[in-house]
Order: C-alpha cells, then structure tokens, then sequence
C-alpha cells in the first residue's frame, strides 16, 4: 500500500506552519542520514519516506517505522494526521 502527500508550508495557516516549521527544527531534519532502518527489520511495518525543501535545500529521509527517534516521531506523527485530514 502506498500513499503520498504534498504540504505546502505557504498553503498553511500561520499557525500550522509554525507547527511545521517548528517540528523539522526539532527533528534536525537536514542532518538526518537519508536512510534509518532498524537492527531488526519487522515485517508488514510502515516505511515512511519525507522530503522536505526549504529555502532552497532539500533532504529526503527514508525511515522504518519501529526506527523513528524520538525527536523524528512528532514531525512524522504531525505529517501523517495532516495528510490524513487533507490539509
């Protein structure tokens, strides 16, 4: 099953990209390695790849679901309800 989204940050309101913007931060998403598997892959879990550009930078991370850190969690759990409720 594959499912993707497009967040535009400027589509946003100004609170909800703040929230956004604040959650990449907080994931230093731009130093994360491109790919984070766990030691002991798990069948039938999620993978999540994101693609995030900012001011002209962009970086892709591809992470296992039972591998997301716990500064990665919130922007991922942020990403996932947000595309689920279509913003």
């Amino acid at each position: 099953m594959r499912f993707s989204k497009v967040i535009d940050s400027e589509e946003l309101a100004p609170d909800k990209a703040q929230q956004l913007i604040q959650l990449v931060e907080a994931a230093d998403f731009f130093n994360l390695p491109a790919r984070i598997a766990s030691p002991r892959p798990q069948p039938d879990r999620f993978q999540y790849k994101l693609i995030v550009m900012d001011q002209g930078k962009q970086h892709t991370v591809t992470v296992s679901e039972e591998a997301i850190s716990v500064n990665l969690d919130p922007l991922v759990k942020w990403l996932v309800e947000a595309a689920r409720l279509g913003r």
